[in-house]
Order: structure tokens, then C-alpha cells, then sequence
């Protein structure tokens, strides 16, 4: 019986970290999108480092945050650099 209760507990406590790590990762990908490009880098970071909390409390796996991570910093990293060039057309032979 005690163990449950404890589980139920560890439960609640889980699931409230990956809601607020989800919310921080909602935050900033709307920011990324929306082209606020300074506010974006300071919501990642906030997002990234709840991420790491989450993993380092195993809340998340490990490897769960830093695809979570990756995927976000991808975002960022393709939103800053710009819309990509225009393919130039080839010529006809």
C-alpha cells in the first residue's frame, strides 16, 4: 500500500515537470515562428534547461530530452540564418 501511494505521488510530481517542459517548448516554438528571433533564443534556453532538469531527475530519458533538444535547436538555427536561396533554374540542352 505504501508503495502505491508513493508511486501516485511520483506520479503527479512527473507529470506536472513534463507539462511545464512542453508548455517552455510550446513558448519558444511559437516565438521561432512568429520571427522574434531574440525572445526565441532566451525561450530555448529556458526550454533546453527544463529539459535537463527533467532528464537529470528522470522524468524524461535522457535520450528523450536531447532529441527534444536537438530538434529545437534545429528550428532556431534554421530560422535565423534565413528563408534559403532560390534554386536557379537549369538550362535547356
Amino acid at each position: 500500500m505504501k508503495q502505491a501511494r508513493a508511486a501516485s505521488r511520483r506520479q503527479q510530481r512527473n507529470k506536472s515537470a513534463r507539462t511545464e517542459v512542453k508548455t517552455n517548448i510550446n513558448r519558444a516554438e511559437k516565438l521561432i515562428f512568429s520571427g522574434d528571433l531574440k525572445a526565441a533564443g532566451e525561450a530555448v534556453n529556458v526550454a533546453v534547461s527544463s529539459l535537463d532538469k527533467a532528464a537529470g531527475k528522470k522524468m524524461l530519458h535522457a535520450n528523450n530530452a536531447a532529441r527534444r533538444k536537438a530538434r529545437l535547436l534545429k528550428k532556431l538555427n534554421k530560422a535565423a540564418a534565413g528563408p534559403a536561396p532560390a534554386p536557379k533554374p537549369e538550362k535547356a540542352a
